[in-house]
């Protein structure tokens, strides 16, 4: 919090500008503030402070209707007929001096917004209405010509796209919001409300774009629309030169965030931890994050292919990119901007992703908890990378298998003395650096089938060298057997 405190003040210390914005909005959230956001969508993105004054002064918000305030801009922002289209925002509340500002982080946005019908620009000295045609004109321009994905393919049709993916679609939006539209609409319905269905603006012509393709295209449709796009996902832990593993992927977006996914659990070890009374995967906190990030704000006008690469000691992520800025990104320089706005609400709207941002700060927080004080690299340039670490385990299996083996040998259990195979140590070994798995997660981990896994698990429970903890009806999970000291 300290980080996003330096941060309003220096805002507060620049003063207002194309890209800060100071409203009062002690009372109510003011008509002006939408105003705002649609003039920072339609130009280069800004921040908007709630709680202060045009001359800088920190008036602060009254907090008996602070989360009233929160409350209207989400409410607002997700009403077609206030800002249309609609939009997520992420904001922050913060202290200083005893005083609550709202921070409202706007990014620029792909399309061209309105305000209650009227669209609105950005200039230095404030918001202005665009009354006039050409300008109107000039802003879908503009939009249009500086995303990829709103590229429009005129000669595209349903037929060119997945239709079981939308109702895929529908379930994932209705575990987030139970009567969002489109659990209701059609397959062509949501891609318009997506916003996936434009007008080129130079020819005229109507037609599905290529975030429609991207997000839900057959592979042949993608391979005609966007003939060098691919995301490849390698293991090189041993083979560096070439690979261990590899899965060459082509298809859709929605496709490609699972079997990248796959991978990743395929070829990583696992973390478990308490979050409150919540048992989390700290494997799957960090690298579902990564993974969206890395379909979603990557620039796919650009043949660079995006890549994943798990070496023995990290993983490293790479994708090209549209820079906002070049350099290292920390907490204190972030400043996210989405490459990608569309297919980004599309990931947003079925809990894929949150807001903007929050992918990073929870690598941040996670990583630190994966490997003892890691943190990720993410650095930002003409190529994306980041790099996160993961537990090495070299000579795991060879501690636990010599000093499994021992201890049978010793007697731990008496009259067993058959060395362990090799599926017994890699169990022994997970449950070492995991302890508290079910059988179906170690089943995941070391790539068995539930059955071989139960019957490996009743092998070690039969040498006394693991133990079930639990109640059989409600679930329980496996230890490592403790060892009782001798008197």
């Amino acid at each position: 919090m300290n980080t996003e405190i330096n941060k309003i003040k220096q805002l507060i210390k620049q003063g207002e500008g194309i890209e800060v914005e100071f409203k009062e909005s002690n009372g109510s959230l003011t008509r002006s503030v939408f105003e705002t956001i649609c003039a920072f969508l339609n130009r280069k993105g800004g921040t908007i402070l709630l709680g202060v004054a045009d001359d800088g002064k920190i008036i602060g918000v009254n907090e008996d209707t602070l989360q009233a305030q929160l409350d209207t801009l989400a409410r607002d922002m997700n009403n077609p007929q206030i800002i249309s289209p609609t939009f997520y925002l992420s904001t922050d509340v913060v202290e200083i001096g005893g005083k609550k500002i709202i921070s409202i982080f706007v990014p620029e946005s792909s399309q061209p917004h309105t305000y209650k019908g009227t669209y609105y620009d950005r200039k230095e000295d404030g918001d202005f209405k665009l009354t006039n045609q050409h300008l109107i004109t000039n802003l879908f321009l503009r939009k249009q010509d500086g995303y990829t994905e709103n590229k429009v393919f005129p000669y595209l049709t349903m037929d060119d796209f997945e239709t079981e993916l939308f109702d895929t679609v529908r379930n994932l939006v209705r575990l987030t919001r139970a009567d969002h539209p489109w659990i209701n609409m059609n397959n062509e319905e949501i891609l318009v409300s997506a916003r996936m269905k434009l007008k080129d603006t130079h020819t005229r012509q109507e037609g599905y774009t290529l975030a429609a393709a991207l997000m839900f295209g057959k592979e042949n449709t993608l391979a005609a629309v966007l003939p060098h796009y691919k995301t490849d996902a390698l293991c090189r832990k041993e083979d560096v030169e070439r690979y261990d593993d590899r899965d060459d992927i082509r298809c859709n977006l929605m496709r490609a965030y699972s079997r990248l996914l796959a991978f990743i659990r395929k070829h990583l070890p696992d973390r478990f931890y308490l979050e409150g009374n919540q048992r989390m995967s700290i494997r799957e906190l960090i690298f579902r994050e990564a993974v969206a990030n890395l379909l979603v704000h990557r620039e796919f006008s650009n043949a660079y292919p995006a890549t994943m690469t798990i070496y023995k000691t990290e993983v490293v992520m790479e994708n090209w990119n549209r820079p906002y800025m070049m350099g290292r990104i920390n907490l204190e320089n972030l400043k996210p901007h989405p490459k990608n706005p569309t297919i980004a609400n599309v990931f947003k709207q079925i809990g894929w992703v949150e807001e903007l941002g929050s992918g990073v700060r929870k690598m941040y927080k996670y990583c630190p908890i994966y490997v003892n004080g890691a943190l990720p690299v993410i650095e930002e340039g003409d190529v994306f990378k980041i790099t996160l670490k993961y537990e090495k385990d070299e000579g795991v299996n060879e501690g636990v298998n010599e000093g499994v083996n021992e201890g049978v040998n010793e007697g731990v259990n008496e009259g067993v003395n058959k060395p362990l195979n090799e599926n017994e140590v890699s169990i022994i070994s997970l449950l070492k650096i995991n302890p508290g798995l079910k059988a179906n997660e170690i089943s995941t981990h070391i790539d068995k089938s539930l059955a071989s896994v139960e019957r490996y698990i009743a092998s070690l429970k039969k040498k006394n060298l693991i133990e079930f903890r639990g109640a059989p009806k409600t679930g329980g999970y496996y230890i490592i057997t403790e060892k009782k000291e001798e008197k």
